[in-house]
């Protein structure tokens, strides 16, 4: 069997490449499943990603809220929890949108064939799939990642979890030791911490979110802090192993032994590429040093009929841009249009509460770009809407051009972080100005009123400025 396309994956970067690819009538194979355990068509964010841990950190976050006390006049009392039901609704959900936007949106690509079976390259052009042989004249590689768990001393006697298994426990533990504090870490610690499991973090490097803004960084390690989670940093990790029924972590901290019991381990230590079983190099394609898929700007391979996208070619694994890549590596390898992507506009948010939200560059990135630099800095507390919703937590942080008040980078802490960052993402791709913000009229009161408090801040001293303040 011939195609013009070959897909290898089923998940974001693969989809997103099917449609257009059907869309401008490529005959096309999409050969799904791969070594990620856990990942059914629809890929990573839809099974074992996004989708189902925003659920129970949603979950998870109405639960601690029912026991806090934000607002005078309401008598809160101690929820119950029924986990089980919880971690039954949340695979209902994934079932429904696995086959509402995956299965069901593959049956009417009219010019997409999908055999779901792992795929990998018997010469230039062919690949072998159930035992037959297909030719292709383009191919895409989208076979995604999984979780990347370091060869700790100890590590082959012990059961740990990644991702995929912590979000598919039949009980709650007493309690959870999660290595690593970026953002997957921390979303599943703060989510376990939500549902009354004693939490402890491990980071190698000296603060959480260690590509953040420092302030953002420690200003969320304070709060993690304030619901009981247990966060060390600077970690050097020396072994794991078990004593009397426990998970053990042999770590130190400034050259300082230490050690931290749990009945989980998590590990959230990054990811490592799918692609050893392919047989990537009878393409003629090459891999980095970790085993993602080279490719240039274009999302070209080494080989020049074989384009790759997604979480396989590296940062920044985002179900977003895994998806954006899929699409303009099919039009550039179909059409010719030599499309780019411009990484600086694309954003990014960490699902702990309060979320965590950037796009565009730090004030130490904007520096380091030869760019002279201003910041405007504001606390949450002085959004009237923070203080109505009852959640002052939060920073707002603008990084401008000093010279021009061009924005180039704008990160948000705060309650619904990753929905506000949009404003920013678009400040940043059209180059908006710190006063095309002013200028721009928002609604009171909204967190969104931060950004436009922020922009203030660079003429005035906004803890000082009435609500109605132009």
């Amino acid at each position: 069997m011939k195609y013009e396309l070959i897909i290898l994956g089923q998940g974001a970067a693969a989809f997103a490449a099917a449609i257009k690819a059907n869309d401008l009538g490529i005959k096309t194979a999409m050969l799904g499943s791969n070594v990620t355990s856990g990942t059914l068509i629809g890929g990573t964010c839809v099974n074992v990603g996004c989708l189902p841990s925003k659920n129970l950190i949603t979950v998870s976050t109405f639960f601690h809220k029912a026991s806090s006390h934000s607002f005078e006049g309401i008598q809160y009392g101690k929820s119950k929890l029924n986990f089980k039901k919880v971690i039954e609704q949340k695979d209902k959900l994934v079932a429904k949108f696995r086959k509402d936007k995956y299965a069901d949106v593959l049956m009417g690509l009219e010019h997409v064939d999908y055999i779901e079976s792992l795929a990998k390259f018997v010469s230039k052009n062919e690949v072998e799939v159930d035992g037959r042989k297909l030719q292709g004249e383009k191919f895409l590689i989208a076979t995604g990642a999984r979780a990347y768990v370091p060869p700790v001393k100890g590590i082959e006697h012990i059961d740990y979890l990644t991702n995929e298994e912590a979000l598919n426990l039949k009980e709650l533990p007493e309690s959870l030791c999660v290595i690593g504090g970026r953002a997957v870490g921390l979303e599943f610690a703060q989510m376990y911490a939500h549902f009354g499991v004693k939490v402890i973090v491990l980071q190698r490097s000296e603060r959480i979110l260690p590509e953040t803004e420092p302030e953002i960084a420690e200003a969320l390690t304070e709060y993690l802090e304030e619901e009981g989670i247990d966060i060390f940093t600077g970690v050097n990790m020396r072994s794991v192993g078990k004593t009397k029924g426990k998970k053990v972590v042999h770590f130190t901290v400034d050259g300082k032994p230490q050690e931290v019991q749990a009945d989980h381990i998590l590990f959230a230590t990054g990811r490592t590429p799918n692609t050893e079983m392919l047989d990537l190099g009878k393409a003629g394609v090459q891999l980095d040093e970790r085993g993602f898929v080279k490719v240039n700007d274009e999302m070209q391979t080494s080989a020049p009929h074989v384009w790759a996208a997604g979480d396989v070619i590296g940062e920044p694994m985002l179900e977003t841009i895994a998806a954006k890549e899929g699409a303009v590596a099919v039009e550039n390898a179909l059409t010719r249009s030599r499309k780019k992507i411009n990484f600086t506009e694309v954003p990014r948010a960490v699902f702990t509460y309060p979320e965590v939200a950037s796009v565009g560059l730090t004030d130490t990135q904007a520096i380091g770009n030869g760019i002279r630099c201003r910041c405007g800095v504001i606390p949450l507390s002085y959004v009237p809407k923070a203080h109505i919703i009852g959640d002052t937590r939060g920073i707002i942080k603008l990084v401008a051009d000093s010279k021009t008040k061009q924005i180039v980078g704008v990160h948000i802490l705060a309650p619904h972080a990753a929905d506000l960052i949009h404003e920013g993402t678009l400040a940043v791709k059209f180059k908006l100005t710190v006063d095309d913000i002013i200028d721009t009229v928002h609604v009171f009161p909204t967190l969104s009123e931060a950004i436009k408090l922020a922009a203030q801040s660079f003429y005035k001293d906004v803890s000082k400025l009435s609500c109605c303040t132009e």
